[in-house]
């Protein structure tokens, strides 16, 4: 196919571009700046916020994924809406006048995500009203409106990748890393959440199977969580991290009530200051890391016809000869 993907920069974005070049598929990468030569890859620069934009990358394509957004722990409601949820209304207008027979929509867990731990469940609902954060909430408007387009023609389905993660993340695996090398990492209620996560090379390759099985009814206008299968507390996780990233695990814990408490303290600082990078702690991620949240994956196995070919064990193994090599 032909295949248009939005937000083909950054950890994920590169992963889904190279795993469909490897399928044969030819992609044209639509993102806001250049990621440089890439083979078999065609690149236009815009931002999803343009409509017009959109509409000329989205010429001649037969199949999209959606994977640009704001991801951010703070900033204006203004920005997230102008990007997740116009962007998203751009993108799939575009797609849908243009005749683009496939659409992905890569949305996120925590649209589903109310404050209450997620115990192997599936998908459940998209919450716009209960979901957490600006980040969170708009995701879920953006999910329920690419779902409300799927009695159509078009073959629609949504992906939720769990906690993306791999060698060259700055997010997750980037900021775990930089904290625990000043010493400053701290876990919440001892790190003993229940979380499940997802190396990236595995979100790669089950994002290409839904591009390529969305059209079937197993799939098509259904949300799907992919994850690992392989829950780990949060203690592990970070440890392993820090470990992979030669850096010290954390050592020291706060209470749950207290981190809550100075997540929104700092939310209001950085308000107050006008600041627009991400702060230490938010009252979003104190909740996260205190939170249970792993889920069932027979449906979403099943559908996809995927399995996770990276292991965690295998994934911290890679990881670990990353930063060796980046030194």
């Amino acid at each position: 196919m032909r295949v248009l993907v939005t937000g083909g920069r950054g950890l994920l974005g590169e992963a889904v571009v190279s795993e469909l070049t490897r399928r044969g598929h030819q992609v044209t990468s639509f993102q806001r700046s250049s990621a440089g030569a890439r083979p078999h890859v065609s690149e236009i620069l815009g931002d999803v916020s343009d409509a017009e934009a959109v509409v000329e990358a989205m010429a001649g394509q037969e199949g999209v994924v959606h994977l640009a957004a704001r991801v951010s722990m703070t900033g204006s409601w203004r920005d997230f809406l102008r990007v997740n949820v116009e962007g998203t209304r751009h993108v799939i207008d575009a797609a849908q006048a243009g005749g683009v027979a496939r659409f992905v929509h890569v949305s996120s867990p925590s649209v589903a995500h109310t404050g209450h731990p997620l115990v192997g469940v599936g998908a459940e609902p998209a919450d716009p009203a209960g979901a957490r954060g600006a980040y969170a909430r708009s995701k879920a408007i953006a999910e329920q409106l690419v779902l409300s387009r799927a009695g159509g023609a078009q073959a629609v389905s949504v992906i939720r990748p769990h906690l993306v993660w791999g060698p060259g993340d700055t997010q997750l695996v980037g900021r775990i890393a930089e904290r625990a090398r000043r010493g400053r990492l701290v876990l919440i209620d001892r790190g003993s959440a229940l979380i499940d996560t997802l190396y990236v090379d595995n979100a790669a390759t089950g994002i290409a199977q839904a591009l390529e099985r969305c059209h079937l009814p197993e799939v098509r206008g259904l949300p799907l969580v992919l994850t690992n299968g392989q829950p780990r507390t949060v203690a592990e996780m970070v440890s392993r991290i820090a470990l992979a990233a030669g850096a010290r695990p954390p050592t020291r814990s706060l209470p749950y009530p207290i981190a809550r408490g100075a997540g929104s303290a700092v939310e209001w600082l950085w308000d107050r200051l006008g600041r627009d990078d991400d702060p230490p702690l938010t009252r979003f991620v104190a909740e996260q890391l205190a939170t249970a949240h792993w889920f069932d994956q027979r449906q979403s196995r099943s559908a996809l016809a995927w399995e996770p070919e990276v292991s965690i064990d295998e994934g911290f193994e890679r990881l670990g000869r990353h930063f060796a090599t980046a030194g």
